[in-house]
């Protein structure tokens, strides 16, 4: 059964960014704040400011104000961006080398630091060195095999380590010394202080995008075999439940309590309350969805779209509406960690009062006695 969890409303239109140029695509986003940075396959970075409207009636839209586009001089798509806002930096991946460029003007850095020979890369959002004017990265490396820790500062880059992988890694996500990685095989969690490794489950990265991400402390969610979307914690251990995606899940993202997902023709909304599905919306030709902050984006190769989550309570409400007892009472407990205290404490006992006149009007007169007291 369904539950209106999210809107989707655009924020970037197509003529923003490409005019009648049809040949431009969009291949990677990047959020920061209000600044939100694209990278297309002629090898630009376009910078739009996002900013967010609510009209009288509640509807929120987003408008999107360019503030300049720059070329960074090769014939390839920039294929990933990560803003490290500390530094006021911009690590852009293309052509298998990360440079670092201002975030307000787009200029590489005067010292021309740059990482090279990385087929992917990610930023370790939980660092271990303890440096607020250092960004902890690791890169999948054109080196057959390997994975390289770097540490990234404002004008220069310092390489950390060097790890030797049992098969070749194609995706990898980072919490403190433990990398969560997708080999061509199976998931492995690899602690890179220790060199010590640990088996997750199996997985063909040939016949599939493998997912790996990092969704809190010492935790990441993975796209598992037969449509699973499997939790993992550093320890090798899952902690919750899985969720059933589709076979052909492209990304994910985290919106708590929420799992997205986006696959050739929907976006699917889970729980992680209790797995179940709760929202479907059809969204043909998506290729990225990521979450930014707690902000949901996804993107066609056209045009990039926000995914504007309606407020908790009002979720909440719908679902008693309906005489979805059960379920509210479980998104409301799951809502504390989103509110504050004294706000949930009288929130929550409005709900119980509330769900305990459905099940009363429902003859349900024990459920409806607990709920009460």
């Amino acid at each position: 059964m369904s539950v209106k969890a999210f809107k989707l409303v655009s924020a970037v239109e197509r003529e923003m960014l490409m005019g009648d140029k049809n040949y431009i695509n969009i291949e990677c986003i990047e959020c920061c704040g209000k600044n939100l940075y694209i990278g297309t396959n002629d090898c630009f970075i376009y910078h739009f400011l996002l900013d967010e409207k609510i009209s009288t009636a509640g509807k929120i839209t987003f408008a999107a104000t360019k503030q300049l586009h720059k070329y960074l001089g090769l014939k390839k798509p920039v294929s990933e961006l990560k803003a490290a806002s500390a530094l006021t930096r911009l690590l852009v991946l293309c052509d298998n080398t990360i440079t670092l460029v201002n975030m307000m003007n787009l200029e590489p850095v005067p010292t021309g630091a740059k990482i090279k020979g990385a087929v992917t890369f990610a930023v370790n959002e939980n660092p271990v060195s303890g440096d607020p004017f250092c960004v902890e990265v690791c890169i999948i490396s054109v080196k057959r095999r390997t994975i390289q820790m770097f540490m990234v500062f404002e004008d220069r880059v310092q390489i950390v380590k060097e790890v030797f992988t049992p098969e070749q890694p194609c995706a990898v996500a980072v919490d403190g010394y433990y990398l969560c990685l997708a080999l061509t095989t199976q998931y492995i969690i690899l602690n890179y202080n220790t060199g010590i490794s640990q088996d997750l489950f199996p997985y063909c990265s040939d016949e599939k995008r493998p997912i790996v991400k990092r969704i809190g402390r010492q935790e990441f969610l993975l796209a598992g075999p037969g449509g699973l979307g499997m939790f993992a914690t550093v320890d090798g251990i899952s902690q919750r439940a899985p969720v059933h995606w589709s076979e052909n899940v492209i990304g994910a993202a985290l919106c708590f309590p929420y799992v997205v997902a986006l696959d050739d023709e929907f976006i699917t909304v889970h729980s992680m309350l209790d797995q179940q599905q709760k929202q479907t919306l059809p969204f043909k030709e998506g290729h990225i969805l990521q979450d930014f902050e707690g902000k949901v984006i996804v993107a066609t190769n056209k045009g990039v779209y926000i995914l504007v989550p309606l407020p908790l309570e009002k979720q909440i409400q719908d679902l008693l509406a309906s005489h979805r007892v059960e379920e509210a009472l479980v998104l409301a407990k799951g809502a504390r960690r989103n509110i504050p205290k004294e706000k949930f404490q009288v929130m929550y006992k409005r709900i119980l009062q509330q769900a305990g006149f459905i099940q009363f009007a429902q003859l349900q007169f024990l459920e409806a006695k607990e709920l009460f007291r």
